[in-house]
């Protein structure tokens, strides 16, 4: 079980010039994200009127975060890890990978980044509301719940899969692209009812700008377990305790 990994680290490994770099690297990452995938959203919105929701407007979407996740991921995967998701990092948390209070800089940085993401957007579109995630109105708080779970489960074990595992070769250079994958697939799935965010740091920027916090803590709950559970699973049986634990930086 990695749970034995779990490491809360020293106040000076928190500031440690190289943490904090990673901390940057994951501000920047997340705000290239979010600002591109919260922007598609936005941009859609202009040129449709902001219509009722259409098939169209839901595969523009996942196109917009595949894409932007693939680059920001990349973009930071050999200074982070390019977690570029409060979700990720917890699960790199759980499975020993990093200390806690590196954790927390991740968490800061990638919050940050959201919100800043969001207050360019409204700055550059003239004041247009950064829409906030929401239920749509047949689906309830339970449905919702085990959907972010579920869907934050899969784009994890693709990160451990093709990112963490010391096993996984010359497949860890994909690992990028993968991960833009599955998060473009689960929107595809998912983004009709809660909007499929998988990401807590991608809602809370947008909630921040908009004061919307509507049933905001499903988007933490959910992705954080979702996380914890795909990273204990794949830890345990697909990771060998004969190996030494990688840092999450090794694509």
């Amino acid at each position: 079980m990695p749970i034995y990994r779990i490491a809360i680290g020293t106040p000076g490994e928190a500031t440690d010039p190289n943490t904090l770099k990673a901390g940057v690297s994951e501000f920047i990452s997340t705000l290239i994200f979010v600002f591109a995938g919260e922007g598609s959203g936005m941009a859609y919105g202009k040129l449709t009127y902001d219509a009722p929701n259409t098939p169209s407007g839901l595969v523009s979407a996942a196109l917009a975060h595949a894409f932007a996740l693939f680059v920001a991921v990349s973009i930071s995967a050999n200074i982070s890890g390019g977690h570029v998701n409060p979700a990720v990092t917890f699960a790199s948390f759980i499975g020993g990978n990093i200390s806690f209070l590196c954790a927390i800089v991740y968490w800061i940085a990638q919050l940050l980044g959201s919100v800043v993401a969001c207050l360019l957007l409204r700055y550059v579109t003239g004041g247009t509301e950064t829409p906030a995630f929401g239920l749509s109105s047949d689906v309830t708080v339970g449905n919702a719940l085990v959907l972010e779970i579920v869907m934050t489960f899969g784009l994890v074990y693709t990160v451990y899969a093709t990112a963490v595992d010391p096993k996984k070769g010359n497949i860890g250079i994909i690992a990028p692209i993968a991960i833009g994958f599955i998060v473009g697939a689960n929107i595809l799935v998912g983004g009709a009812y809660d909007g499929a965010s998988m990401n807590p740091a991608v809602c809370f920027g947008p909630a921040v700008v908009s004061g919307t916090w509507k049933h905001h803590w499903i988007y933490w709950v959910g992705p954080f377990l979702g996380a914890a559970i795909a990273a204990l699973i794949y830890d345990s049986i697909f990771i060998s305790d004969d190996h030494e634990s990688l840092p999450v930086t090794d694509y």
